[in-house]
């Protein structure tokens, strides 16, 4: 009898020990697996969600996560507006659930990055506010893309985009930009 109760004892502490092994393994992994989510997974398993971005130069911009690119965040704001925010002025980020994107080898790596997003504005014509990480604002239109830079042509987001309007054209470099804001027309 007592062999069955020394044979029971050290079973039971083996499968504790295997349990606290497992456990230690498992939380080890966890935070290995952790270790290489990036921020943009982060943000890619908030789409829809409204999150505040605490961002260099353009303090907090607030909106619901729209898509997510290699270096770049798309938030709606409000009125239909749109902040396309570069995701080397984010500081941080407030309103992430607890979803997590699979790591974005694909999709997000592979999408177009701040220069393509900045490209498609000018091609769109669109009116705009730029925000440097160093908080200047500029108002105008894109104008042209280049390999590490955009021109704008400043002028007032209630005049469309005419010689005669235009106050000067700013060279900015892409690395200096922090938040670039859609013009919805008719609102300030």
């Amino acid at each position: 009898m007592r062999w069955q109760q020394l044979f029971a004892d050290l079973s039971a502490q083996w499968e504790e020990a295997d349990a606290a092994a497992e456990r230690v393994e498992s939380a080890s992994r966890a935070r290995a697996e952790l270790g290489g989510v990036l921020l943009a997974d982060r943000l890619r398993g908030a789409v829809g969600a409204r999150v505040v971005l605490r961002c260099r130069g353009a303090g907090q911009v607030a909106g619901a996560v729209t898509d997510v690119g290699p270096d770049w965040i798309l938030l709606g704001a409000e009125r239909g507006a749109e902040a396309l925010v570069a995701a080397a002025a984010v500081l941080s980020v407030t309103g992430l659930g607890r979803v997590t994107a699979p790591p974005g080898e694909g999709a997000v790596r592979a999408g177009p990055d701040l220069r393509r997003a900045v490209r498609g504005l000018a091609r769109d014509r669109s009116q705009v506010q730029v925000v440097l990480v160093d908080g200047a604002l500029i108002t105008g239109t894109i104008d042209r893309v280049g390999a590490d830079f955009f021109e704008i042509a400043a002028h007032a987001l209630d005049e469309a985009r005419r010689g005669s309007a235009v106050q000067g054209v700013t060279a900015v470099a892409l690395t200096a930009l922090a938040v670039v804001r859609t013009a919805v027309p008719g609102l300030d």
